[in-house]
């Protein structure tokens, strides 16, 4: 990176009027998405024209993530609908289930299969058209979906733990972690070797693939509502406090040893505000997060930290770094989007 501290003119923002509900990059690695939520997505590409509204849904855009082919994204809404955003702003609506809400996507280029969930239902697509969709069922609402990297298996978290399913078995039986609770969003360690779920609790549990130990990680102040790996896997970095509470994943996994931190200090940026956004940088060992009084730091554990300058005041609700880790797009709960540019 040039610069841990951009200036003005390496800081563009935009301002959209409507709470930021994700930020993806597209498998391009270039082209970023923002889904809001009055319905719309913006396409940020800081090499394009300004970003114009595209009209998604009839209604609220509940989740995002980038599409199994590379110039894409995946939306699903209050109306019922999965939809593919194009980078040049076409539409295609992949399914459509009136009258229910598509509150979880996740897609895997490798594996060539697009995953959305209603209710208590998963509908896993074929890119490529060729398979008839196929639903898997879980004892309770879906409350997050991932692949792991190799796009060989999915995890769907629900009420009293998580299923993992064998996504190239059409018949296949979930194999079931149980841990009371609510689980919600649901992340895989890079190696596969971990899947961690944020609790509806001030927590996160964890489960090691290789012999199914539990991990419970605890203390926060306040809900997790993001969590990132670094690139290599050694920490997980989570909101849910002042400063952003890193979980060591080397040498075993991190029960048993107390958690790293950073973002606190003599900038005091947080003001006693928990953190409400990590994104761990691709290509490097930086991290950056976002509090709920939208302040921006960038740090790691052990390194000091640095303020990114902006006059955000909502609370920081998604970022997203893009696939060479030098531009960070940053959304807020007003509508506020700013691209931090750190290019030489």
């Amino acid at each position: 990176m040039a610069s841990n501290t951009p200036d003005s003119e390496r800081l563009k923002t935009w301002s959209f009027d409507a709470f930021v509900v994700g930020i993806s990059v597209a498998g391009n690695g270039r082209t970023f998405g923002v889904a809001l939520g009055d319905g719309t997505v913006r396409i940020v590409d800081a090499e394009a024209p300004e970003p114009a509204p595209i009209t998604v849904h009839n209604g609220a855009c509940l989740s995002f993530a980038p599409d199994a082919t590379p110039d894409a994204f995946l939306s699903g809404g209050d109306d019922g609908k999965l939809v593919r955003i194009n980078a040049n702003g076409e539409l295609t609506t992949l399914a459509e289930t009136k009258g229910k809400w598509v509150e979880q996507v996740t897609a895997h280029a490798g594996a060539n299969v697009r995953v959305y969930a209603i209710g208590k239902d998963a509908y896993v697509l074929d890119v490529k058209g060729k398979k008839e969709p196929r639903k898997i069922s879980h004892p309770t609402t879906v409350g997050g979906l991932a692949i792991n990297a190799k796009g060989k298996r999915l995890a769907a978290s629900h009420y009293n733990g998580v299923s993992l399913w064998w996504l190239a078995t059409q018949d296949s039986k979930p194999q079931e972690l149980d841990w009371k609770g609510s689980h919600l969003a649901v992340t895989w360690s890079p190696d596969g070797d971990y899947l961690i779920t944020e609790m509806q609790e001030n927590a996160l549990h964890g489960w090691r693939m290789s012999d199914g130990q539990h991990m419970r990680m605890s203390g926060y102040g306040a809900k997790v509502r993001s969590m990132s790996f670094s690139r290599r896997g050694v920490v997980l970095a989570t909101g849910g406090a002042d400063t952003v509470i890193c979980w060591p994943f080397s040498g075993g996994g991190p029960m048993g040893k107390a958690p790293l931190e950073f973002g606190s200090g003599p900038m005091n940026v947080s003001d006693g505000s928990p953190v409400t956004a990590v994104s761990c940088n691709p290509k490097r060992d930086v991290i950056a997060a976002g509090f709920a009084n939208g302040a921006l730091v960038l740090g790691n554990p052990g390194v000091r930290s640095v303020a990114i300058s902006g006059a955000r005041k909502a609370p920081v609700t998604a970022m997203a770094w893009n696939a060479a880790g030098d531009r960070l797009l940053v959304g807020d709960e007003a509508g506020e989007v700013v691209l931090v540019d750190f290019r030489e």
